[in-house]
This record gives structure tokens, C-alpha cells and sequence, in this order.
């Protein structure tokens, strides 16, 4: 069961959901922009928590600067990188060594800018990474990135764009299209699911 928490990212305080495990494995799960209603309550975040506690991960959502009881304002994405900075040091403290990352549209692109400097996570997931609405030119290779999911409807992330994209991130990484499927994963939150867990590592 998740349980509140709540760790400092400089001189902010974040808010998060945290579910214990095991010391082995975990990860991080990173929500939709803040400026559009996004927050760790967002259902897709949701799904993909639930999904990563149901493959035996200890588990951790946090609401980025400025969202919910998380101090702070919104940052551009600049901030949120620290944020996600800070979500890492947790669960360090939490004696857990092997930390993976799942962002969900702007998430996937504040964790992707982070994980393309830095050798924070062991694998990366992208969900639904919005490439036709923010820019992703200046991310370079993540040797760490397993896994790209996207809906064929999505009106935020173009496939020939974000098939650009990946070739530059990482073009041995797959791409997982679902069919009949928006950004916000309406009617196929099932599939997604499905996706995810068999590409949990």
C-alpha cells in the first residue's frame, strides 16, 4: 500500500506516494504537465504504478514543484529535472540501489532530459512522450531508455517525429504503438497495462 511522503528538493518541499516492496528494485513514475491539470493522481500515472507494484517494485510518484501540497512554482521543466533529482536521493535513502524511471508525457520529457546526462536509472520507460508539443531536439542519447509507448491517435506526439527522435535517443530501444488510442489512453488503459508489464525488466 502507498504511503505519503514527503522529501526536500532544495530548498522546496515535495509530495509523494511511496510503496515498500523490496530493497532490489524500484522505480520512479513522473506525471503530465503541471500547467494542464497534471499531477501523481493522473490515471495513466496511476496505471503504470499499480502496474510496476504488480511486477514486485517498490514504487514512487511525486507531485512536481508547484502541484498539489508540493512547494515551489512551476519551472519550465528546468526545476522538475531537480525535482526528479531529489525523488532519486529518496529513495537512495531508502537503501535502494536500482532505480528505474517511468514518465508520462511531460514527465517522460523532464525524465528524459534528465536521464540523457546523467546515469541515475537502470532502465527507462517513455509513456506517450509529447514530441509534437515540447521539444525534444535537445535530449541526446539515453543508453538507459528500454522502452517507448504510444497511442496511434495521439495528437501530441507525431509517430514520424517521435520515430526521429528515438533515433537519435536510442534505435535499439522498441517502440510499443497501441491501436485506437489517444494520449490519454481513453478505452485502453487495459493494453497499456499489458504493455508496460511485459516490458518491466
Amino acid at each position: 500500500m502507498e504511503q505519503q511522503i514527503s522529501f526536500a528538493s532544495a530548498d522546496i518541499i515535495i509530495e509523494g506516494l511511496y510503496e515498500h516492496k523490496t530493497d532490489s528494485k524500484a522505480v520512479i513514475i513522473t506525471h503530465p504537465h503541471s500547467l494542464y491539470g497534471g499531477d501523481m493522481h493522473n490515471t495513466v500515472v496511476s496505471i503504470i504504478q499499480q502496474a510496476y507494484s504488480k511486477m514486485g517494485y517498490s514504487t514512487l510518484r511525486f507531485n512536481f514543484r508547484g502541484v498539489g501540497r508540493s512547494g515551489g512554482e512551476f519551472d519550465d521543466g528546468i526545476g522538475e529535472q531537480n525535482d526528479l533529482q531529489a525523488a532519486h536521493n529518496y529513495l537512495l535513502s531508502k537503501d535502494l540501489q536500482s532505480i528505474d524511471l517511468a514518465g508520462y508525457s511531460f514527465g517522460s520529457w523532464v525524465g528524459a532530459s534528465l536521464a540523457c546526462r546523467s546515469d541515475l536509472f537502470k532502465n527507462v520507460i517513455l509513456v506517450s512522450p509529447p514530441v509534437s508539443f515540447m521539444d525534444f531536439n535537445g535530449i541526446s542519447p539515453i543508453p538507459a531508455l528500454r522502452l517507448t509507448i504510444i497511442g496511434d491517435n495521439d495528437d501530441f506526439g507525431e509517430l514520424g517525429t517521435l520515430k526521429a527522435r528515438l533515433s537519435v535517443m536510442n534505435s535499439e530501444a522498441p517502440l510499443e504503438i497501441i491501436s485506437n488510442s489517444d494520449h490519454f489512453y481513453t478505452g485502453c488503459l487495459d493494453q497499456l497495462s499489458t504493455v508496460i508489464e511485459a516490458g518491466v525488466f
